[in-house]
């Protein structure tokens, strides 16, 4: 399985830096985790300067063990700071800025759009990949709607189960950063912050699921704001209903082969000269 989500998250990483028009010379990756799209850029332009970003100091040391490893640590730079202010990371100073699946997290998402501005220089290029949760969360909205209004015992505990990871009520939708945007309001903030020639482009992907075990699937949750499942049965559901919801999807998730949906907004934008 995380080979499974190692291959899907590589190639959001590719389609990011497909969207930059030239080798850039000094590259920053906003919320960069262990690494992923700073190891892609240096399989396409060997050359490049990074700098990685990160709120997480374990996952920066991470990523600079992994520089060492793969002999590219001379190339690489280290700032622990957030999103919104890009503190420690010189005016004017790259020629990309990019973000795989960070800015979504992000509660001021404007702030972060002006950040990389200051960050580039003239003629710089933003370029990032964020997932679109909203249509999930606004489905499961409806969802509970209709299971208030029928008697169907399981359906209400899907809905309580998913509820728990991606929050269904109006008031929750709006106050989640991953949940409370979608891609015109990304495109608005890029284009608010100063950024031209924005392009964005919505990619709505459905994949097989593969086969899973229970164990695995429990452990997993849909992004890193969500509780696992196992968590989630463990403490909102009652020994009898655990039995339930087991015996009705357990054979599904073991078995595989249903329709999964992903949603990735690719965004692209240049600093005036």
């Amino acid at each position: 399985m995380r080979a499974h989500v190692a291959a899907q998250t590589a190639t959001f990483a590719e389609k990011l830096l497909d969207l930059v028009p030239a080798p850039p010379a000094t590259m920053l990756d906003i919320g960069s985790g262990d690494g992923l799209i700073a190891w892609a850029a240096f399989s396409r332009w060997p050359y490049v300067n990074v700098t990685m970003t990160d709120i997480s100091p374990a996952l920066l040391l991470q990523a600079q063990a992994q520089a060492h490893s793969r002999n590219v640590a001379s190339q690489c730079g280290f700032v622990l700071t957030n999103a919104e202010t890009l503190a420690g990371v010189a005016d004017s100073s790259q020629n990309l800025v990019t973000s795989r699946s960070a800015l979504a997290y992000v509660a001021d998402k404007p702030a972060a759009f002006r950040a990389a501005l200051r960050v580039l220089r003239p003629g710089g290029i933003i370029s990032i990949a964020e997932p679109l949760f909203r249509d999930q969360a606004l489905s499961l909205n409806r969802l509970g709607q209709a299971c208030a209004a029928m008697a169907n015992p399981l359906a209400a505990l899907l809905h309580r189960w998913q509820a728990a990871q991606f929050l269904d009520t109006s008031d929750a939708l709006r106050a989640n950063p991953i949940i409370n945007y979608a891609e015109q309001d990304l495109f608005n903030f890029a284009r608010q912050a100063g950024f031209q020639d924005v392009h964005l482009e919505l990619h709505i992907d459905e994949q097989q699921a593969p086969p899973r075990d229970w164990e695995t699937f429990c452990a997993m949750s849909p992004h890193p704001l969500a509780p696992s499942s196992a968590q989630i049965l463990a403490t909102r559901f009652s020994p009898a209903e655990r039995k339930i919801l087991e015996a009705a999807i357990r054979p599904r998730i073991e078995k595989g082969g249903f329709g999964t949906t992903s949603r990735m907004i690719y965004l692209r934008g240049r600093k005036a000269e």
